[in-house]
């Protein structure tokens, strides 16, 4: 009997499972759908194109249950800013067809005030059962310099309007003179004022979509695998952390400097496992930079998050559940923990060293005027290679981690600005060497055609590159020149704001991964391969691997070539 009760039970379970999967995987088509709306109605480049945008659902509680593959350091701001909008407003102050509106990371949760977020609530039969919500990066937000993103801020009041949540539609009905508040004080009004409705609508689409699911499935059945979802994936989480050894390890990265002209500062973290429990603690971290390379909560959340998924299960659905196993401790007034109103523009440049391997994103913006007279700003976040793993090389040319943009098309850059780009490729030689080679970074060069071109570059590892492990090779460090037309090279700092005249070229080279294992250990084919392919000049390899492998590599390649 008690066998039988036993069948039943796990039958019961295992049907449990399956509902909470397919609710799960209806609730993530619906994140993923606003996305496609978003990027497809977006009227500016950076979304449309770039797709540097991300949505997810929640509960009525804020508490985060599905969200799209799009940009992982965005979903903190977007946990943060509904928490902020539940604090801000009580329950029975929402109104169906309404959508909030915020960006800053000290009123708001936000990552940088570029990226703006818009919170709508669901409803069903007068309910409240759910948020939808959308976060892009929004070319310009206004400041000193174009993009707001300059990594030199000396605070908050330089990067652009600040948005604590406010509505921006009511019952419905889009805030036409909120819309316009916040793009007037931008560079690119009707560029913002598009794209803001696009958000809205998107997610009112959302809204349509989750209600569907609800109506086919139930409310108490959708509601109850939202929850069960979150407690499965802190239930694998923990027990992943469980199957780890109890100890603490500590880990030091530097930042090239904080926009301010500061020497290297220090990322510190020391990691206790104990038990199923995990502790980060960031005690030595550099004190609050003076530049804008602060890391904002949300971001810092978010981050660790991604690592924790990462690392731990990267098969886990992304959700609230992924970060309760985990204490995170932060010393006051840090690198990690600023306070008001410190800036945060370059928080990304902290992220991705954070979480390390390709470590280091650096982004370019142009802006000026076209031939018509028109405003524009175009920011362009580049990749690198990642670095190497235990069984393979690394990839190369990508965007990883906690920024998962891709790229502008050379086709619709020069179409839409006065811009030409003169060279896209691979970096030669910028993987680090080992049994597994890091990948390669990117370079690419852009041209200005208009006088007044101003660049702001905002960058890191440019003294420091992507580490290495098991005694592989670090890759390449970031560099960045301009080049005038008469041939002259000025070598750039990694956050800074130039001026351009016709003709001059901005050339960016991105940092290679690390390499894993020791030069000697790599396979004859594959070296062979990297020179055969140009991955690594010959002598660069004579260099690392000596006069006497490298022969042997070639003339095993000749011979299967014969």
């Amino acid at each position: 009997m008690s066998a039988k009760k036993g069948t039943v039970k796990l039958h019961a379970d295992g049907q449990a499972m399956i509902r909470m999967g397919v609710i799960h995987e209806r609730l993530l088509a619906v994140a993923e759908d606003i996305g496609h709306i978003l990027i497809r109605g977006a009227f500016s480049s950076n979304i449309k194109e770039r797709r540097d945008c991300s949505t997810a659902i929640f509960d009525a509680k804020g508490l985060l249950i599905a969200q799209a593959d799009h940009m992982p350091i965005h979903i903190g701001s977007l946990v943060w800013g509904l928490r902020t909008v539940l604090a801000r407003y009580s329950p029975d102050e929402f109104v169906e067809g309404d959508a909030f509106v915020m960006n800053d990371p000290y009123l708001a949760g936000g990552t940088h005030l570029p990226d703006i977020s818009v919170l709508t609530p669901v409803f069903v039969t007068g309910q409240l059962t759910h948020f939808v919500g959308n976060i892009a990066h929004h070319a310009d937000v206004g400041g000193p310099v174009a993009g707001s993103v300059s990594g030199q801020s000396p605070d908050i009041f330089w990067e652009g309007v600040r948005l604590p949540p406010i509505r921006i539609a009511r019952s419905g009905v889009p805030d036409r003179d909120v819309i316009e508040l916040i793009a007037a004080n931008t560079r690119t009004p009707i560029e913002l004022q598009l794209d803001l409705k696009t958000q809205i609508g998107a997610n009112k689409r959302g809204v349509d979509l989750l209600r569907s699911v609800i109506d086919e499935a139930g409310l108490d059945e959708v509601e109850a695998a939202g929850s069960a979802i979150i407690a499965h994936t802190s239930k694998r989480i923990q027990a992943g952390i469980r199957d780890l050894k109890d100890g603490s390890w500590s880990a030091t990265r530097y930042l090239d400097d904080d926009g301010a002209g500061s020497e290297p500062i220090p990322l510190c973290v020391t990691a206790t496992v104990e038990g199923a429990h995990l502790t980060l603690d960031f005690e030595g971290s550099g004190p609050e930079a003076g530049g804008a390379v602060n890391l904002s909560g949300s971001s810092l959340e978010a981050t660790i998050a991604y690592c924790i998924k990462a690392l731990i299960d990267p098969e886990v659905a992304a959700n609230s559940g992924l970060l309760d196993a985990v204490e995170i401790q932060v010393p006051a007034n840090s690198l990690v923990n600023p306070g008001p109103p410190a800036a945060v523009a370059a928080r990304a440049v902290t992220s991705n060293r954070l979480a390390a391997s390709n470590d280091s994103t650096s982004l370019v913006v142009f802006s000026g005027r076209t031939q018509g007279g028109s405003r524009y700003v175009y920011p362009e976040s580049i990749g690198g290679g990642a670095g190497a793993m235990s069984d393979r090389d690394g990839m190369d040319a990508v965007h990883v981690h906690t920024v998962n943009s891709t790229n502008l098309p050379i086709e619709v850059l020069e179409t839409a600005y006065p811009l030409r780009c003169t060279r896209y490729a691979l970096v030669s030689g910028s993987g680090g060497a080992g049994r597994h080679t890091g990948g390669l970074g990117i370079a690419r060069e852009v041209m200005s055609l208009e006088e007044g071109t101003e660049m702001t570059l905002r960058s890191d590892g440019h003294l420091f590159p992507a580490p290495s492990a098991e005694g592989g090779l670090p890759g390449s460090v970031t560099r960045v020149l301009v080049r005038d037309y008469n041939g002259v090279e000025t070598e750039l700092a990694s956050k800074c704001t130039r001026r351009l005249d016709v003709g001059d070229r901005v050339l960016i080279e991105t940092l290679g991964g690390g390499g894993f294992g020791r030069a000697e250990q790599r396979r004859c084919e594959d070296m062979a391969n990297d020179l055969v392919n140009a991955r690594v000049s010959l002598d660069a390899a004579r260099e690392i691997y000596g006069d006497a492998v490298v022969t042997t590599a070639l003339d095993s390649s000749a011979r299967q070539a014969g």
